[in-house]
């Protein structure tokens, strides 16, 4: 989708200072991240490719003016998202990269003068070009052995993927076996999509059935793709484009022939794909393409462009997350005019409260839309909705349509959307955060629309991190209402003994797989508070924060009875108590407040504390030569994890930071260490190794510790 240039996009954000630049820099990073994993691994989008690709571009704009600035996260470092839980993993020949984005025509000739300036041709030079339609459904990698299918896989973070190989075996469009004399080994690649015409039966049987209803054709495809059970797959309809042959065969030397290569083979190849001998002639394919969209019984959202010969592409190669041979010219969102009937609110699983629009339903591209996200209080606003108002709204192919302006805004007696004070799934108050334009409940783990997200965060690494428990089993408890608030987690054995269907009769499930979960629980039964507190998912505290605040406390007992009593007022004592804590500023304090002052919140706590033990965190009781040091980790550590080496130097008493400058003390530099220990020797910071790492600080002066170490 076109989003327009660097300077156009930075025309929507306010100017900032240098500053807050770089704050926003890693604030982009960490919501782009937030995005990928959503779309990507989760298959649960909450904004258009268009917003998406803005975000990108200001992102794109912000590292160019700060090149020193080094990110943990950087997305532009990654490709799609880490493989889900639930799928063993396979790890691709040729990674599985994403295409770079044309957003006008000028960047599609951009593109082609870039490319022949590459391979040193004249620029009269004929560069033949495929361009085929970008279908909107999820890439998938089959890996054929003597010509039989042996393997398939989703793209994942573009090096290691799922194994998906049980479920494309019910896809009647993807051959089991290739006729012929076949090669060893073939790898093909293409889209798994799902037809417009099956996205709306699939809907109506799924709401017949108070099922979840799929917001478009790609997250239905990629939601049936992805099930841990393969019956379920084999009874939605899905279907498949081949679109790349990765193995190197002498008698296809171009892409054009490999595309019929494949169909010989069996599979299906868009009919829609063209040769293109000149710059016009593409924008030529992408016009007629782009008039057909609507017509066509699936979702396509652009046009890829691919030089055809291969021997160039070899030689065009790749560069970060993108293949330089192709570029991805998108669509711009379709349109369509239609009536509001209402304005409802939707309570996401993080808590923010998302106004939606009920439409009178109008086709949009060949889709029957009725509902379009409007995003926030301040969008309303800004575009004075009212309900009954004529709207002309956009289908972004990806999420939800939007609305964009009001048609008739000189109407007469049409009143304005207020939004409640108070959360419409558990009348929890709303809040805002810092300069955060959206409205979120407050309810956390009372909150039945958030119960869930907040209990993934519960079990995750930092927290009680308990074996077995990943996402998609915590989904499907708390779906089967077995798991609902975390003390349930540490009841789960014993109501398991009672129930007429215990967990090792569930399909999928045995004794075994039951005993090792019980097992694992139990391991997890005593915990130290930094964790707990962590655990317990309140905004703003992280797993610093809760450090700072148990180191403070020492105990949950204190800490428990000093965060349920005090108030808001800066003459209370345990008011400034708390501000005197490095670190924790009135933000945070109001956030804690909010949290141990609704009784509920209070009495999931108090019924977890009784069902665990929570331990106080090992104390520093001497000195160590890294107190009070500023410490970066890099590359691959060979005796410890990131983590491990990280929790054993602030144990120590050092700062441990994720960006190198001069006051960085020690940068600790393992297996691929790169641009951070050439930056830390060009500041004349001292770079260790990780063998002189482990000698500076076992000599740390440190007292035995007494078992509480984080790991309980």
């Amino acid at each position: 989708m076109a989003t327009g240039s660097a300077s156009e996009s930075d025309s929507l954000f306010p100017s900032l200072s240098s500053s807050e630049e770089k704050e926003e820099l890693q604030r982009l990073a960490d919501e782009i991240t937030y995005h990928d994993r959503r779309y990507h691994q989760e298959d649960a989008p909450e904004i258009s490719d268009s917003e998406y690709d803005r975000l990108r571009l200001r992102y794109k704009t912000l590292k160019k003016k700060f090149p020193e600035q080094t990110l943990e996260n950087d997305p532009d470092n990654r490709v799609g998202f880490n493989p889900g839980e639930g799928f063993k993993k396979v790890r691709h020949p040729t990674p599985m990269l994403s295409l770079a984005n044309a957003h006008n025509a000028e960047d599609v000739l951009d593109f082609l003068t870039r490319t022949q300036r590459f391979l040193g041709l004249p620029q009269d030079t004929v560069l033949n070009i495929i361009a085929e339609p970008k279908i909107d459904g999820l890439s998938c990698a089959l890996t054929y052995q003597r010509g039989v299918l042996v393997s398939a896989s989703t793209r994942g973070d573009g090096q290691i993927g799922e194994n998906i190989t049980e479920n494309v075996k019910t896809i009647e469009e993807i051959p089991q076996n290739l006729p012929g004399e076949v090669s060893n080994i073939i790898e093909i690649r293409g889209e798994v999509y799902m037809s417009k015409k099956d996205f709306m039966a699939l809907n109506a049987v799924q709401e017949s059935e108070n099922g979840k209803c799929f917001a478009n054709p790609r997250n239905a495809a990629a939601g049936s793709l992805r099930q841990l059970d393969p019956a379920i797959t084999a009874k939605r309809s899905l279907r498949f484009f081949a679109y790349s042959l990765m193995t190197d065969l002498p008698d296809v030397p171009n892409q054009l022939d490999r595309l019929n290569k494949m169909k010989a083979w069996g599979f299906k190849v868009n009919s829609l794909t063209r040769l293109c001998h000149s710059y016009e002639e593409m924008l030529a394919a992408y016009e007629v393409l782009e008039a057909q969209r609507a017509d066509l019984d699936y979702d396509i959202d652009g046009l890829v462009y691919k030089v055809n010969d291969f021997v160039f592409q070899k030689r065009l190669g790749f560069v970060s997350r993108s293949p330089r041979y192709a570029i991805a010219y998108k669509f711009p969102p379709e349109q369509a005019q239609t009536t509001l009937r209402n304005i409802t609110l939707q309570v996401g699983r993080t808590g923010v409260i998302t106004p939606v629009a009920i439409l009178e339903p109008v086709n949009v591209g060949g889709v029957l839309v009725s509902r379009a996200t409007l995003h926030n209080a301040d969008e309303i606003a800004r575009k004075n909705i009212c309900v009954g108002d004529h709207v002309l709204i956009q289908r972004a192919g990806d999420v939800i349509p939007q609305i964009v302006r009001v048609l008739d805004p000189d109407r007469q007696g049409r009143e304005s959307f207020t939004f409640p004070e108070t959360c419409p799934a558990c009348n929890s108050p709303l809040e805002k955060e810092g300069e955060e334009v959206a409205l979120r409940c407050s309810g956390g783990f009372v909150c039945p629309a958030q119960a869930a997200l907040r209990l993934r965060h519960f079990v995750s690494r930092g927290a009680f991190d308990i074996e077995g428990l990943g996402s998609r089993n915590i989904d499907l408890f708390f779906e089967t209402g077995l798991i609902q608030t975390p003390d349930e987690i540490f009841t789960l054995q014993e109501r398991d003994k009672k129930s007429s269907k215990p967990l090792s009769q569930w399909e999928g499930w045995g004794q075994r797989s039951a005993d090792n979960l019980f097992k694992a629980i139990e391991q997890k039964r005593r915990i130290v508070l930094s964790r707990f507190l962590y655990a317990l998912g309140i905004r703003e505290v992280g797993e610093s924060t809760a450090k700072l605040l148990s180191q403070h406390f020492e105990s949950f007992e204190v800490l428990y009875e000093a965060l349920t009593t005090f108030t808001l007022n800066e003459e209370d004592p345990l008011y400034q108590e708390l501000r005197s804590i490095d670190g924790v500023g009135p933000s945070l304090i109001e956030r804690l407040s909010i949290f141990f002052s609704d009784e509920r919140q209070k009495s999931v706590v108090a019924r977890l504390a009784k069902e665990i033990q929570i331990l106080p965190d090992e104390r520093r009781l001497k000195a160590s030569p890294v107190s009070g040091k500023t410490v970066v980790f890099t590359g691959t550590l060979a005796r410890t994890g990131r983590r491990e080496a990280k929790a054993q130097a602030e144990n120590l008493g050092a700062k441990v930071v994720g960006s190198v400058s001069a006051k960085t003390t020690y940068v600790v530099a393992g297996e691929g260490a790169g641009s951070k220990a050439e930056k830390a020797r060009a500041l004349g910071v001292t770079v260790l190794s990780e063998e002189e790492w482990q000698a500076l600080i076992s000599d740390q002066g440190l007292e035995q510790p007494d078992g509480r170490d984080g790991e309980v």
